[in-house]
């Protein structure tokens, strides 16, 4: 019997090393990580530049107290904001950590203005964390049920829909912030209208709110370019960071800009472990890596051609809905729920997510190159297909 606390519907089986997109069980058995730990390892498994960096590290400083100055933790933070064009860093451990800190920087926003009750706009379907205030932010019953009172101050709308933020922007004069995300992950990889974060970030303009996005997954070179809304030209007032930042050591980010300048001073806000030397030299070497080797034209274009792959090797599938997502971010959507699919491919040696009940998530680490990616498909189609004909 496991004195691990029973969080997670466990598949019945363990990985003892990997390298590159593989993973081997105990009993030597070679898997395709088709999930990289859920967007998280960016680099793979057992990345040689990787594994110096931080054994490199270790060997001189694992932690030290933000009381100091954390060098790593301010060369990471400079990074960052050369690749974002945001102006200032907070680090934590995690996603659900980086998007506290946005909610209680746009509260203090608000408050600072005068505002008694700052109220933030969240969307249907999406996904913040855990935390109360986090799963509170989040569109998703399931997450929420069992821990109520949940905590007050936010404003939910549907994905995708300018026109509801417009009526609250007529109603309500305590918001203070918009918090989306560039494209819903776990609420089933749904991208929205191509116009639809440029016109919000006009409408937080016009209304002085924090635009804040949660590229917690969509970070990192995940759709092609270094963070989500990239595509669109815009560049937010918040953003917050997780996933593959570390490509598998724990640091999340929280990254202001503009108006959100300037919120915080010390004693508002704070992390014990957040931004240590080991956990900043993690996120310092998966960005100088992707730079060095290319990776976000290569999520890009594998992205194209893995979704073009299963589109093709899908195609007249009845209930097969479509491929979605952009770069290495891809969602096959089905007209059932489909969770038995991740059993099924895992006993051919495929790892893959199931969201929203009918979406397979597939979030390759980026250094997966194109014979892995047609394996990929190669396994997954007649999966889906058996499947969906059963």
């Amino acid at each position: 019997m496991s004195h691990v606390m029973n969080t997670y519907a466990r598949l019945p089986i363990s990985f003892v090393r990997g390298e590159g997109v593989w993973l081997w069980d105990g009993e030597g058995k070679r898997y395709l990580d088709g999930l990289s730990g859920i967007a998280v390892n960016t680099l793979g498994h057992a990345h040689p530049r990787l594994t110096t960096a931080l054994s490199e590290q270790i060997g001189k400083m694992i932690h030290c107290s933000n009381v100091y100055q954390v060098r790593e933790q301010e060369l990471l933070a400079d990074k960052l904001c050369s690749l974002s064009g945001m102006q200032e860093v907070f680090f934590s451990n995690s996603g659900c950590e980086a998007n506290e800190a946005a909610i209680k920087l746009a509260r203090m926003y608000g408050h600072k203005r005068g505002i008694e009750m700052p109220t933030i706009i969240v969307m249907e379907k999406s996904f913040h964390g855990r935390t109360l205030a986090t799963l509170s932010a989040t569109g998703n019953r399931k997450v929420q049920a069992g821990f109520e009172p949940l905590v007050k101050g936010f404003v939910r709308v549907p994905y995708d829909d300018l026109e509801a933020i417009r009526q609250l922007a007529k109603n309500n004069r305590d918001i203070v912030a918009v918090l989306v995300e560039p494209i819903q992950g776990e609420g089933g990889i749904r991208t929205p209208d191509t116009s639809y974060l440029q016109q919000l970030r006009q409408i937080c303009n016009e209304q002085n709110w924090l635009m804040m996005l949660d590229e917690v997954q969509t970070g990192i070179g995940r759709t092609g370019k270094w963070f989500g809304h990239q595509h669109t030209g815009i560049v937010p007032d918040v953003m917050t960071l997780a996933k593959g930042l570390g490509s598998g050591v724990p640091v999340g980010a929280c990254l202001a800009a503009g108006a959100a300048t300037g919120t915080f001073g010390p004693g508002n806000h704070g992390s014990t472990f957040g931004g240590n030397p080991l956990a900043c030299v993690a996120g310092l070497t998966t960005l100088n890596v992707m730079e060095q080797d290319n990776l976000l034209a290569h999520a890009e274009q594998l992205g194209q051609f893995l979704r073009k792959g299963l589109a093709d090797g899908l195609h007249g599938v009845k209930g097969f809905q479509g491929v979605r997502g952009m770069g290495l971010m891809i969602g096959v959507a089905l007209d059932k729920p489909c969770t038995e699919l991740v059993k099924l491919a895992l006993a051919k040696g495929l790892l893959i997510n199931v969201t929203a009940d009918s979406v397979v998530r597939l979030l390759p680490p980026l250094v997966m190159n194109q014979d892995e990616a047609q394996q990929l498909i190669d396994i997954l189609c007649p999966l889906i297909r058996d499947f969906m004909q059963a």
